[in-house]
């Protein structure tokens, strides 16, 4: 660690708190934020997944139109025939629930398809609540997982800036951090702000917002699934490779915990099920990275590579190339900047995404499973609207001539995993 953020930073009641410190004053946004404030975060994302809901939902279908005539008890199956989807070139035969189609959950599901991928939310968060008590039964009973994680954050400073790859980690992370302390605390407020209250609702809103603007629903599962194969592999380290972030650091590193100072944490941030020795891989940049290299494709810049014609236009396309840009490199700023993530946290999400990204479809296997689930529920599969707006589109202006993109919708279109 620098000598200059040691010295500058001195904490000399050892409190671990800036409240102490005169010279860092918190701004009253990042002041008293109590119980009514985690209430309005919680609506917040509550909102956003009812807009999700409402934009998302099958247009010109009524939960409570006519039944259909297949008998209640689905007892016949000569009509409904099991599906033998093709997945990742495997056949697999799989029970058919489009005969409970008339149930009325099965068309709630149908108004509303976004449900399915809330449910998937339920899912990643409950493995990655386990991730905590995982990682201290794997911890060695002699040390703790405590001690473990507090060797791994050290153990990876020492890697960033006291060995050869000191050379792609130019600036230390406490340097970083006390740019913004020295000077520049509004800034650091508005990162506060940003920690506490983007990851999770901005992560819900890019979702619900791709699942109505993508062209269909494969370009929206390829984000979806490289977004959670993510999550996954990171789980995975987490069990394994519990890491204490920076600010939990002994002060003689010179970090400072300054998203939780005067109560300026959110409910994303706190609360007996996260688990805080998470730091590597950062899911922040996890999610940042697809959500920039989304903007990427969204904006035409592949399509106009390939020669293909884009349909944006030139505002629309720069404006998602400028987002592609900052969004990533503001959080990666942000996570820093509040000691809650190394360099080296980002490096590793960026290589978990690419390689998941390229093995995306591997989660298609799991396709036989969900066939299963509704059987069993008496579940009819949604189908997705992903892709009906520019559809409709499409075939006001030219008729009955397929849209390449409806084409590609119909070879996946099984593929709600």
């Amino acid at each position: 660690m620098s000598g200059r953020s040691r010295q500058t930073w001195a904490n000399p009641s050892s409190s671990r708190t800036l409240g102490s410190n005169p010279s860092y004053v918190m701004s009253n946004l990042a002041e008293n934020l109590g119980l009514a404030v985690l209430t309005v975060h919680l609506q917040i994302v509550v909102s956003i997944m009812i807009g999700s809901l409402i934009i998302n939902r099958r247009r010109g279908f009524s939960i409570f139109g006519s039944r259909a005539t297949v008998d209640d008890d689905g007892s016949s199956t000569e009509d409904y025939p099991s599906k033998i989807p093709t997945i990742c070139g495997i056949t697999i035969e799989v029970p058919d629930s489009s005969r409970w189609a008339h149930h009325i959950h099965s068309r709630i599901l149908q108004k509303f398809p976004f449900l399915v991928e809330m449910f998937y939310w339920v899912v990643n968060y409950l493995f990655y609540s386990v991730t905590k008590a995982t990682s201290q039964w794997l911890s060695p009973a002699e040390i703790g997982v405590v001690q473990v994680a507090r060797d791994h954050g050290i153990g990876i400073l020492n890697f960033e800036h006291h060995s050869i790859a000191r050379f792609f980690f130019p600036i230390e992370e406490s340097d970083f951090q006390s740019f913004f302390l020295n000077g520049h605390q509004s800034i650091m407020t508005f990162f506060n702000r940003i920690y506490s209250l983007v990851h999770i609702p901005g992560t819900v809103l890019f979702l619900g917002w791709y699942y109505y603007a993508a062209e269909n629903h494969n370009t929206f599962a390829v984000a979806r699934r490289t977004m959670t194969l993510g999550n996954f592999a990171a789980f995975l380290i987490f069990c394994f490779y519990p890491c204490m972030p920076p600010r939990l650091l002994p002060d003689s590193y010179g970090f400072y915990d300054t998203v939780r100072q005067e109560h300026a944490e959110s409910v994303w941030v706190g609360g007996k099920s996260v688990n805080q020795f998470a730091a590597m891989p950062s899911l922040h940049f996890t999610y940042a990275f697809v959500i920039g290299c989304t903007f990427i494709y969204h904006s035409g810049l592949v399509h106009r590579l390939q020669g293909r014609p884009v349909r944006k236009s030139p505002f629309t396309q720069i404006f998602f190339i400028i987002m592609a840009v900052v969004y990533p490199l503001l959080v990666l700023s942000v996570i820093i900047a509040t000691a809650n993530h190394y360099w080296l946290d980002a490096t590793v999400a960026t290589f978990t995404v690419t390689i998941c990204f390229l093995g995306n479809r591997v989660l298609l296997l799991l396709l036989p499973v969900e066939y299963c689930i509704c059987w069993v529920l008496r579940l009819a599969k949604p189908v997705p609207t992903t892709g009906d707006r520019h559809l409709h589109k499409w075939r006001q202006s030219h008729g009955d001539v397929p849209l390449l993109a409806e084409q590609d919708s119909d070879r996946f279109s099984d593929s709600v995993v």
